[in-house]
């Protein structure tokens, strides 16, 4: 295919950053204000880039460009090339806006600091390889920006090399990273001696009207995503380190949080082709997500520090995440991946200010205690909203069924919404605004998913009829877990005495998990002798 100005924009938004952050002799404090400016520079810039390739896509047929090509024995040829799809141009954008947002903030964050010019160039460089695996045109190339990704970032943690708790955490990621690396090349290998491509494209066409199970090479492969994509997204029980990175500039947690840990949930998404037929690993990956979900979502709610309190919230994300692309709602992923990282890169960015969010006034209202009818005032409500919502924009359950398992958790959201205004008393006067918000809630949701799978319709392999036939006790499992979650919360409120501190003791150290996989981890893979041990 010929290049195009969409291609041509998609190539070098990476370019540039790469370039930026390749400059030589700009480590020295004095270089530092001129390599936040050529830093910003860089990241709009790419931004800029990011848009031309999204208009000029406009979520047509896939573009594939291969700039460079070697024939390779068992995988027909290796090139350097870029894929540009509706999933590419819309992740392009999104990674592009959060590192343009997070370098101009930095600029401020760091000002002054002796390692100001080096924090940038690292946060340039860190930038470039997450836009390289976006763009990515085959599966090698998409597996080393994979590992320059993590390798990069491991500089920002290690920013302030110092301090013992950056030096554990960084440890610990590192580990599980290398892991993550190993198992993704493995899966490149096996997937490349099968179909003998490694390009998306080539992907795609070689499992076109594909029918029945996987063979094995490939069944191989899905289960070394699965375990890929579970550690790079940090779930239960590898989240230690996610919590522990706070020792970085803020400016790191939040490209972590908004951008980089959503990677295994891209790489699930990408790999669809293939992962739609895998049945036994696209279920082990909702469990695993189902799992961490629940969990961080209880400790999430103990937490004091505003930081760690939104690391469990996004290892959470990531578990819902992962549990909607392991029940095939690929594009509700895809939408969740994108509304999760701007909340949660404004989250971080903005974690100062909500300290004096906490510290400012606020009226006292009664809270008077829940009565049977209005918990059925609130989920009939809910489920009515959903309802409605869901027909107008005309979810098809029928196509999906796990739409119905996705429309169940939005009715138990909006019902909590509704909960909690009825707990607050009729003079509060805010059952109607809790109603008007969680209509909106529903019309946002089945809206804004119906737009992303318009826009991503042709990019992703749906699963085949029969494995979308979710069986009923799975549904009726997911769904008892959330309305579990919704209950617990419930009753953690009027729970009083050495019960209510005892759960909360537990839950605030994390059940105590992370604790047995850092010993095990420093005994299996100890750390270098200038790092802190367990």
């Amino acid at each position: 295919m010929t290049l195009t100005l969409s291609t041509l924009a998609a190539l070098l938004a990476p370019v540039v950053l790469w370039a930026a952050g390749a400059l030589p002799g700009l480590r020295a404090r004095e270089a530092g204000p001129g390599m936040a400016r050529l830093s910003g520079l860089a990241a709009w810039t790419a931004f800029a880039l990011a848009l031309v390739a999204l208009i000029g896509h406009g979520f047509g047929p896939a573009q594939s460009i291969t700039l460079l090509s070697l024939p390779v024995p068992l995988f027909g040829s290796l090139g350097l090339g870029v894929y540009l799809d509706g999933v590419t141009a819309i992740m392009l954008c999104l990674v592009s806006l959060v590192g343009a947002v997070v370098t101009r903030y930095a600029r401020n964050y760091m000002a002054g600091d002796p390692g100001e010019g080096r924090f940038h160039q690292w946060l340039l460089l860190t930038l470039a390889a997450i836009l390289t695996l976006i763009v990515a045109g085959n599966l090698l190339l998409f597996a080393l920006a994979w590992i320059a990704t993590s390798l990069s970032l491991h500089r920002l943690l290690l920013f302030y090399p110092e301090r013992p708790g950056a030096q554990l955490a960084a440890h610990k990621k590192f580990v599980f990273s290398r892991i993550g690396d190993v198992s993704l090349l493995i899966a490149v290998v096996l997937i490349g001696t099968e179909l003998h491509t490694l390009e998306f494209a080539g992907l795609h066409a070689a499992m076109a009207g594909h029918l029945g199970p996987l063979s094995a090479p490939l069944q191989w492969a899905a289960w070394l995503v699965v375990l890929s994509a579970v550690l790079k997204c940090a779930q239960f029980p590898f989240h230690g380190w996610l919590l522990q990175v706070m020792e970085a500039p803020t400016p790191v947690s939040a490209l972590l949080h908004a951008g980089i840990v959503n990677a295994g949930a891209f790489l699930v998404i990408r790999m669809s082709p293939i992962m739609s037929f895998s049945g036994a690993a696209l279920d082990a990956l909702a469990l695993i997500g189902l799992v961490t979900l629940v969990v961080a979502s209880l400790v999430m709610l103990t937490q004091t520090s505003i930081k760690v309190s939104l690391a469990w919230s996004t290892s959470a994300q990531m578990g819902f995440m992962l549990l909607e692309a392991g029940l095939g709602l690929y594009s509700l992923a895809l939408l969740h991946l994108v509304a999760h990282s701007l909340y949660k890169a404004h989250a971080f960015l903005a974690s100062g200010s909500s300290v004096d969010g906490f510290r400012a006034p606020t009226p006292q209202l009664a809270q008077a205690p829940l009565a049977p009818w209005q918990w059925l005032v609130a989920f009939q409500g809910a489920l009515l909203m959903a309802l409605l919502a869901a027909l107008a924009f005309g979810i098809d359950p029928g196509h999906q069924p796990a739409l119905l398992v996705a429309g169940a958790i939005v009715t138990v959201a909006v019902a909590q919404l509704l909960l909690q205004a009825l707990r607050l008393g009729a003079e509060a006067a805010l059952l109607p605004r809790a109603t008007l918000i969680g209509a909106l809630v529903c019309v946002g949701y089945f809206g804004l998913h119906r737009l992303f799978e318009l826009a991503v319709a042709d990019d992703l392999v749906a699963l085949p009829v029969a494995a979308a036939r979710l069986g009923t006790l799975t549904a009726l499992a997911i769904v008892a877990v959330f309305v579990g979650l919704l209950l617990l919360q419930h009753l953690f409120t009027r729970l009083h005495g050495p019960l209510r501190q005892a759960i909360q003791v537990h839950l605030y150290n994390g059940l105590y998990v992370d604790i047995l996989v850092t010993r095990l981890i420093t005994r299996l893979w100890p750390p270098r002798p200038a790092t802190v041990t367990a």
